[in-house]
């Protein structure tokens, strides 16, 4: 059995349901064909950030892009760290 996806449109329209129209979670879930825990944690997530909830696959919210950026760096200061570490040994070695 394949697990059923959600577009982003779709999970807005299911939390407007229930806030702006009044609809009960349950019922909602009932209509919807989507079980009330997916439901509770959508609206949970609508609310914590309306602009950026439900961003898709493949794209992340600006935090995460920024944590994502900054990982990439560290990698990139380490190797450079290594490098100088190393080049700094083999002159200290050569001046003997």
């Amino acid at each position: 059995m394949k697990r059923r996806t959600f577009g982003r449109e779709f999970k807005i329209e299911a939390v407007k349901l229930i806030r702006e129209r009044g609809v009960s979670v349950a019922q909602a879930a009932r209509d919807l064909d989507v079980h009330e825990n997916v439901l509770r944690k959508w609206v949970k997530e609508f609310a914590s950030d309306p602009g950026h909830a439900f961003p898709g696959l493949g794209q992340m919210k600006p935090e995460q892009l920024e944590v994502e950026r900054l990982r990439r760096e560290v990698i990139k200061l380490k190797a450079e760290r290594d490098i100088l570490k190393k080049a700094a040994a083999y002159f200290a070695k050569e001046s003997m």
